[in-house]
């Protein structure tokens, strides 16, 4: 009886097309012995190899040494149904997704959904029909299918981010100590001298950037003063930045541009315009780079306040009076590192007792806020005006602030520096 059952339930069988590259490993479960070898005889003809138990407890025992990627177990067992299995089985800590059909004689839509809520993926009506099977076993086939698919992209896609975070790692690294070495191009921020103070702000908006600020001795009483804004951000005009830096060593009067040496071997000093043709050339001659920069240069007489300067496409210096006045002097002229054979003005300014010469990237003047609006110089030359009762770094800092309460959380785009003198005159006069 029991043979003829199930050479009837054979019969009409569909191709074998359910074995893959990996075959799945499918579990039966059925308290039945004759249900049991029914739908695994079916699957064996199919091309695999299922495991056959006659209890959920018994079946979980086989999960505990294996990961089966097919379940196929009956609903109405003893003990333990197939509810309580179907949620016992999706609870097991696997590495891959494991598909659940349910065999069952009730088709109430209560039950079924029942069934759903325990976990299950599929149902297979009893008795089990060879066709119906068959693609309930293709579709399950399917979706173990894409699963796997899935988890090899997000395991290719796991092993990118991890050697993309080992990258970003290494680049923060190296990122921390270019800003490092920047910030060693920077002279330290307050300089007191017999006749005056200079102050230095610098806030790169990245890692590293393109502004430089910084100052040196022509002699005991002569002081240059510069601040440099290279074009672009990041690496690439940090390189440059550093490059003038030695252009403009504070330490090697044989290295810095502003130095020449007479026919004596005297070294002489050069004139501010004389400073920003000599560096255009150098630029364009020693340097392969699509990089230009602008320019800021004060040449400051240390006992008179008198001062030569040049101005080479970069915001206007601000001379900030005794009596909190402002006045932005200076006539332009181009960039450096755009054009061979530019010429440049040395202009020329007097500082008083008390008087203040700002030099400043436009990272300031071109702050801009949720709006779209600029900080621009009006905004600016009124923060220096207000800001009178505090000098030196206070002062700068009155500045940033205001700036930054201009911006009111915008970021900043662009670096901003600035290097302030403060003209007090020699100690006793």
């Amino acid at each position: 009886m029991h043979e003829a059952l199930l050479e009837l339930s054979q019969r009409a069988v569909p191709p074998p097309t359910l074995t893959a590259e990996n075959k799945f490993r499918v579990l039966v479960v059925d308290d039945s012995k004759l249900q049991l070898k029914i739908v695994s005889a079916h699957l064996k003809k199919w091309g695999l190899d299922p495991v056959q138990c006659l209890s959920a407890q018994e079946a979980l025992e086989h999960c505990k040494t294996q990961e089966f990627d097919m379940v196929i177990s009956d609903w109405m067992m003893p003990e333990m149904n197939g509810l309580e299995f179907c949620k016992a089985f999706k609870a097991l800590d696997r590495k891959t997704f494991g598909y659940f059909i349910l065999l069952t004689s009730k088709s109430a839509k209560e039950e079924i959904a029942e069934g759903l809520a325990h976990g299950a993926d599929d149902f297979l009506s009893k008795p089990v029909n060879p066709e119906e099977l068959f693609a309930r076993m293709q579709a399950g086939q399917r979706i173990l299918e894409m699963e796997q698919a899935l988890q090899q992209k997000n395991k290719r896609i796991t092993e990118t981010l991890s050697k993309l975070q080992a990258l970003h790692e290494v680049i923060q690294k190296d990122l921390v100590e270019a800003e490092r070495l920047q910030l060693s191009l920077i002279p330290e921020n307050h300089v007191k001298f017999d006749s005056g103070d200079v102050s230095i702000l610098f806030k790169s908006c990245g890692h590293v950037g393109g502004d430089l600020v910084g100052f040196f001795r022509f002699a005991q009483d002569r002081l240059g003063m510069y601040s440099i804004d290279v074009s672009g951000h990041g690496i690439s005009s940090a390189l440059v930045t550093a490059r003038l830096a030695g252009y403009l060593s504070r330490n090697n009067k044989a290295q810095n541009i502003a130095f020449e040496r007479d026919h004596n071997g005297e070294f002489t000093h050069r004139e501010p315009a004389q400073i920003a043709e000599a560096l255009n050339n150098q630029l364009l001659a020693d340097m392969e780079t699509e990089h230009y920069f602008t320019l800021a240069f004060a040449d400051i007489n240390l006992t008179t306040g008198y001062t030569k300067f040049v101005q080479a496409g970069h915001p206007y210096p601000v001379i900030v009076r005794k009596d909190s006045t402002t006045e932005l002097v200076g006539t332009g002229g181009p960039p450096i590192g755009l054009v061979a054979g530019v010429s440049y003005q040395t202009e020329t300014l007097q500082l008083n007792h008390g008087d203040r010469l700002l030099l400043y990237s436009d990272g300031i003047t071109e702050c801009q806020n949720a709006k779209d609006e600029l900080y621009d110089e009006d905004r600016m030359q009124s923060a220096l005006s207000n800001h009178m009762r505090n000098s030196g770094l206070e002062y700068l800092n009155d500045l940033m602030w205001d700036v930054s309460q201009f911006a009111d959380g915008t970021p900043f785009y662009d670096d901003i520096s600035a290097i302030l003198f403060e003209f007090s005159g020699r100690k006793g006069k």
